[in-house]
């Protein structure tokens, strides 16, 4: 086998965990082969670059071995080179912004809106 469509090919590496999210992503235009918007029948072929938005951040493939059917992770890793970018570094608040004290009750309007001021951020 010497090409795929990009969506079984997605689906098959583990980048999108149902097959019906990589065809919505390639139709939505979240994906690209070799620079071009991919539709869900593209074919890739070994040495394609495969550039998709999943997992809220952009993932960029080199494809290595064609695959049709989904595989365990080592396995799937073995057919892909991952030239994504690092992810960007998580910044999360302090846990004991969101505590209330126990006992105290439904938080008001003014703790609600607080918090959802604080989780916004």
């Amino acid at each position: 086998m010497d090409s795929t469509r990009v969506d079984r090919w997605l689906w098959a590496v583990r980048l999108y965990k149902p097959r019906s999210a990589a065809t919505d992503a390639c139709k939505g235009g979240h994906v690209k082969v070799n620079g071009k918007a991919a539709k869900p029948a593209t074919l890739v072929r070994i040495g394609d670059r495969v550039e998709a938005y999943a997992g809220g951040r952009e993932r960029i493939f080199e494809v290595v071995k064609v695959i049709e059917k989904r595989v365990g992770a080592p396995a799937a890793a073995e057919c892909v080179v991952d030239h994504s970018p690092p992810p960007p570094a998580r910044t999360e608040a302090p846990a004991d912004l969101f505590v209330r004290e126990p006992g105290t009750g439904r938080p008001t309007k003014r703790d609600r809106r607080e918090l959802e001021r604080l989780r916004r951020r």
